[in-house]
C-alpha cells in the first residue's frame, strides 16, 4: 500500500523533500488568505510547508497517512500532525485555506471525487484550496506508489457535484533539480463561485 511506501521510506522522502524551495507556490496562495488566518496542510509529508507557513503567522492544522512521516513533520514543526485521511479528515474549526501540495495524486481516480467533496467541509465558504497532480491523464504506479495523473479536465471531472470551482491553473516544471522534465498541474480552486459567494 502507499502508506507502506512511505512508513518504509520515510527518512528518504524527508530528505529528498524537506528543503524544496515552493516560494513561487507560496507566493500565489498566501495573498488569497486574510492575515494570520487557518491554513489545512492536506498530506503534508515531511511538514516543510506546514513550518513555513507557522512562520508567516498562519494558525497550521496538518494531517498525513503515513505514521512515520506524521511523526517526522510533527518534530519537524512543533505541532501535533494528525493521522488521518483525505476522506476522513476533519477540521477542528473552518479553514480559509487548504494546500494539498503533491498529495491528493496518490488517491485512487475513482475516489478523489468523495476526497475532494471531504475537504470543502472543512473550508470556509470564498475559501481557496490549492492542489497539484503530475500532468497528464493516466493513473500509474511506479516504484510502488500510486499516482493519479490530471490535466485541466479531468481535475473539473473529479470537482464535478463539489462545492469547488477552479479559479486558476497552470502548469509549471518540478521544484526538484533532477525531475525538471516532469510537468506539474497546479490549480486555486473556490468553495463557491469565482466571486467569492
Amino acid at each position: 500500500m502507499i502508506n507502506n511506501f512511505y512508513n518504509i521510506n520515510a527518512e528518504s522522502f524527508y530528505n529528498d523533500t524537506v528543503n524544496v524551495d515552493l516560494s513561487l507556490l507560496y507566493e500565489i496562495f498566501i495573498p488569497l488568505l486574510k492575515p494570520n488566518g487557518h491554513i489545512i496542510d492536506a498530506g503534508c509529508g515531511s511538514g516543510r510547508d506546514s513550518l513555513y507557513f507557522l512562520k508567516q503567522g498562519f494558525e497550521v492544522s496538518a494531517f498525513d497517512a503515513s505514521e512515520s512521516l506524521v511523526q517526522k513533520a510533527s518534530e519537524l514543526t512543533g505541532i501535533d500532525v494528525e493521522l488521518n485521511t483525505f476522506d476522513c479528515f476533519k477540521a477542528s474549526s473552518l479553514a480559509d485555506g487548504i494546500w494539498a501540495c503533491a498529495s491528493l495524486l496518490h488517491v485512487a481516480s475513482n475516489l478523489l471525487p468523495a476526497s475532494f467533496a471531504n475537504l470543502s467541509r472543512s473550508l470556509r465558504d470564498g475559501g481557496y484550496l490549492y492542489c497539484s497532480f503530475k500532468y497528464g491523464v493516466s493513473d500509474v504506479e511506479r516504484g510502488g506508489r500510486y499516482f493519479t495523473n490530471a490535466d485541466e479536465k479531468r481535475l473539473n471531472d473529479f470537482i464535478d457535484g463539489s462545492d469547488f470551482n477552479v479559479v486558476k491553473s497552470w502548469i509549471t516544471d518540478d521544484a526538484r533539480p533532477d525531475r525538471q522534465d516532469e510537468k506539474w498541474l497546479n490549480a486555486i480552486l473556490i468553495k463557491g463561485d469565482r466571486n467569492g459567494a
